[in-house]
């Protein structure tokens, strides 16, 4: 008698879960895939503030410049951080990608680009690693935006 009020009682468990499992499987979906966004956050070094202005409204706007003309890029954004704390980010770099598929191209397509920049790859990559003069790179979130449907 006390394993068959056992097994009904594991029964009635298992099914009271399944019974939710069903609910949340049958919620209608509210909402469909948007853009991607890459968020960079940067601290600039003491005294470079100005200077990676600089860059950012050069080199680096004309590369985003290009990838929004073929079609890539959707927009992008520089905020600067209101009193960041020591070895925080004082600068997010924000590029909305059009979908996941702008980061699956050939690499000669983004290779153009940066050359068309900076005269050649490697110049652009001798560029990539001078800006650690400038700024500490305190990582990247790649994130896709969630649209509502209703």
């Amino acid at each position: 008698m006390k394993s068959f009020l056992c097994a009904a009682a594991a029964a009635m468990a298992l099914s009271i879960a399944g019974a939710g499992l069903a609910q949340a499987q049958t919620a209608e979906r509210v909402y469909d895939n948007g853009p991607v966004w890459v968020i960079s956050r940067v601290e600039t070094k003491p005294g470079m503030f100005d200077d990676y202005m600089a860059y950012l409204a050069g080199k680096w706007r004309q590369v985003n410049e290009a990838e929004k003309k073929a079609g890539y890029v959707l927009d992008y954004k520089v905020l600067a951080v209101d009193s960041p704390r020591d070895h925080e980010p004082d600068v997010l770099l924000m590029i909305e990608y059009k979908n996941m598929a702008a980061f699956d191209r050939p690499l000669a397509e983004s290779d153009a680009t940066s050359a068309a920049a900076f005269g050649t790859v490697v110049k652009s990559n001798q560029a990539f690693a001078a800006r650690d003069s400038l700024r500490t790179n305190r990582g990247s979130t790649t994130a896709r935006e969630v649209r509502f449907t209703k």
